[in-house]
């Protein structure tokens, strides 16, 4: 059974890769990079490559192999879960906690939630503001992210983004 896993990945952190760990143990896994086409933003820092490598570099660490697909959003959500499904190979389940996503894929797809965990510590947004203000980041997300983060100087441009958003 094949299942779909949609997250801005902004940047992967550990709590996502636990949900990964768990879902891998009982589906085959697709990966959908959420608002694709967004990067260069205080809350969407980093472009679907980036974030595919991020994913990538992480699963590749762990042995876990994934389809990984970059979903560009759509404007109506009544055609977003069509728009998705039009994406993807087939699969059978979605995999989420957002309540917007749960909606919109009920109809057409199976849908199970998924364990948080650490949901306070493990946030894309409060990952970015603790790089934002030079607090410790690092302990949040796999080794590779981290290491692909400083290489391509994302805690820079989050700084710049910031600055310049005020």
């Amino acid at each position: 059974m094949r299942a779909l896993l949609i997250g801005r990945f902004q940047p992967l952190h550990l709590g996502h890769m636990e949900i990964i760990r768990r879902a891998v143990e009982e589906y085959e896994l697709i990966i959908g990079i959420g608002s694709a086409q967004k990067s260069h933003t205080l809350e969407n820092p980093f472009t679907a490559g980036e974030r595919y490598e991020m994913i990538r570099g992480a699963l590749r660490e762990e042995g876990i192999d994934a389809i990984i697909i970059p979903i560009p959003d759509v404007d109506y959500n009544s055609v977003w879960a069509s728009h998705v499904i039009s994406l993807c190979p087939h699969f059978d389940i979605v995999l989420s906690n957002n309540p917007l996503t749960i909606e919109l894929f009920s109809p057409l797809r199976e849908v199970r939630r998924t364990e948080m965990f650490s949901r306070e510590e493990y946030s894309g947004r409060k990952i970015r503001e603790r790089m934002i203000k030079g607090e410790e980041w690092r302990h949040l997300v796999p080794d590779y992210v981290a290491k692909y983060i400083d290489e391509i100087k994302g805690v820079e441009r989050l700084r710049y983004l910031a600055k310049n958003d005020e």
